[in-house]
């Protein structure tokens, strides 16, 4: 789809450079005209006088008549994406309200977030996956009868990040299929879900991930992923956290996940790794 003055600014803001934008509207175009409000925003936003003037210039613009049809698709896709909002707002109420009628049935039991059945049920109405560039939501069994999942911390602005994960993707390609017990969850801490969509469609993430208008609201799943990205924990299916790039309070990287995963498959237990608490 053809980029807008809004987006433009939004992934200056997130970390682009104007000499990335530029070599991403010359395959995408812009949609729109760059009256003085636009330019404003755009100046504001961090774009330089030179990614300005080409924009001004009509140099990446459409054809009025094709840009008439695109204003028209967005405008539907805004309306789809609203309405599917909608849906999963609901969905999540209606499952809190089920989570309190169950409570309140049982006064002494609690939400376990911790074992991968409680971590299905949890995430059940808010994971997301790209597929044919889109993001949609999955499955509601999407980690059904999954025993060990790695949670996997990363962001698109982040440079250590962006060389680790084509290594998680290889590493995820190659055991899955042998391993359709084990799964990659993705926790983005990118700065808006612009950022986060298109960090999973340029680097092909297989796997799902937290939906980025979910993400506060599970953010007891950053309990033992330490501060630094990128950053990996898995757990098994009792629930326990049997590796972490984080251990004993010090960041050791997730090729470390990858080893006792590893081991894992080949029949070896892994240490235990001490606590990130």
């Amino acid at each position: 789809m053809p980029l807008t003055v809004s987006e433009i600014s939004l992934m200056l803001r997130s970390g682009y450079s104007s000499k990335s934008l530029m070599q991403e509207l010359s395959t995408r175009h812009l949609a729109e005209v760059v009256d003085t409000a636009k330019e404003t925003a755009l100046v504001k936003a961090g774009a330089s006088p030179e990614l300005i003037a080409a924009l001004k210039s009509g140099v990446y613009s459409l054809s009025a008549d094709k840009t008439a049809a695109v204003l028209k698709q967005m405008e539907a896709e805004t309306q789809r994406r609203a309405e599917q909002a909608e849906a999963s707002q609901k969905a999540d109420a209606r499952y809190q309200a089920q989570m309190i009628r169950e409570r309140m049935a049982k006064p002494n039991s609690t939400l376990n977030t911790g074992g991968t059945a409680a971590i299905a049920e949890f995430l059940k109405t808010d994971l997301v996956q790209v597929r044919n560039g889109e993001a949609t939501h999955m499955d509601e069994t999407a980690l059904a009868n999954k025993k060990l999942i790695a949670f996997y911390f990363s962001a698109e602005w982040c440079g250590p990040c962006r060389k680790f994960t084509p290594q998680l993707v290889d590493y995820y390609k190659r055991v899955a299929p042998e391993h359709p017990e084990f799964e990659i969850v993705f926790y983005s801490s990118d700065r808006s879900q612009f950022a986060m969509e298109k960090y999973m469609r340029d680097e092909k993430m297989p796997w799902p991930a937290i939906d980025f208008a979910k993400l506060k609201d599970k953010a007891v799943l950053k309990k033992n992923a330490g501060d630094g990205i990128p950053s990996l924990v898995l757990v098994d299916a009792a629930g326990s956290v049997i590796s972490s790039a984080v251990s004993g309070g010090q960041y050791v990287g997730p090729q470390k996940v990858l080893s006792d995963l590893d081991a894992i498959f080949a029949g070896k237990a892994p240490a235990r790794v001490a606590s990130a608490q």
